[in-house]
């Protein structure tokens, strides 16, 4: 049976003060989640077991803290981790399906900017598949996966970028623009609809916050290859897809960046 338990933190104040407590509880594997109210200066922690560990780490911290109670938790959790299965379930065969066709669609019209974002869903949908596992799994396990998320995105932005150098070195020929802005358009509904359908989930744990940040990144991304396919016409030249192509791992890599500091 899941516990809550209500903790007040006179001196917890600012963000700054919410990203210590999570640093400092993240290694606990019987905490299910945390939620903060930082304005009423109170902190819920829904765990397994004795509370008072947690209360001994967050003295520690010397924020002036104080338990207030401990009861059994009315809220449903499981239900929640239900949803969050459901959500990340069709994200996910979404981000495989589109992984394939812009692939697919990316090699045939020679588009670096459709093979760039088809790798993007490839890395989407392994971030997807690794939230599942992590869905009410401890917050350190779900920090964990949020971790690897960010580095697997590192390492393929840079393989990217190699990529893309590599074709500005070399001679290419103008790629398709019907199919770079017909694939990309279409791209861009399914993580629209990939994005609503993350945004209908309240969580803040940092497994769905990494999958929100990617979506997100994706609407950029694909809007960006849609940019590229028009002046890819207007030019008649590679250089805007190959540029797109590399803005598109920019964003990879900033986005991994802000993953790994939400997992910290």
């Amino acid at each position: 049976m899941i516990s809550k338990t209500e903790f007040r933190i006179t001196k917890m104040d600012c963000p700054s003060e919410e990203q210590l407590i999570r640093m400092k509880l993240q290694n606990f594997d019987n905490i299910k989640l945390l939620e903060f109210d930082i304005p009423n200066r109170k902190l819920n922690v829904y765990h397994y077991g004795n509370a008072e560990h947690i209360l001994k780490a967050l003295e520690h911290l010397n924020l002036s803290t104080t338990l207030i109670s401990t009861e059994k938790s009315e809220d449903n959790i499981e239900e929640e981790d239900k949803m969050q299965k459901k959500l990340l379930w069709t994200v996910l065969i979404i981000n495989l399906s589109f992984f394939g066709i812009e692939m697919l669609y990316g090699l045939f019209s020679g588009s670096m900017g459709l093979i760039a974002d088809s790798l993007d869903m490839l890395a989407d949908s392994i971030v997807y598949a690794l939230a599942l596992f992590a869905v009410g799994g401890s917050l350190a396990f779900k920090n964990n996966i949020a971790k690897f998320a960010g580095y697997f995105q590192i390492l393929l932005a840079v393989i990217g970028f190699v990529e893309v150098i590599r074709r500005f070195i070399g001679l290419e020929a103008t790629p398709d623009f019907k199919t770079m802005i017909i694939v990309s358009s279409l791209a861009l509904i399914a993580n629209v609809i990939c994005l609503y359908l993350l945004q209908k989930s309240t969580s803040k744990e940092a497994h769905m916050q990494a999958s929100m940040i990617f979506t997100s990144n994706d609407v950029i991304i694909n809007s960006g290859v849609i940019i590229a396919g028009i002046m890819v016409y207007l030019l008649k030249s590679s250089y805007p897809d190959l540029i797109i192509g590399g803005v598109v791992f920019v964003i990879v890599a900033r986005g991994a960046y802000r993953i790994l500091k939400l997992a910290k």
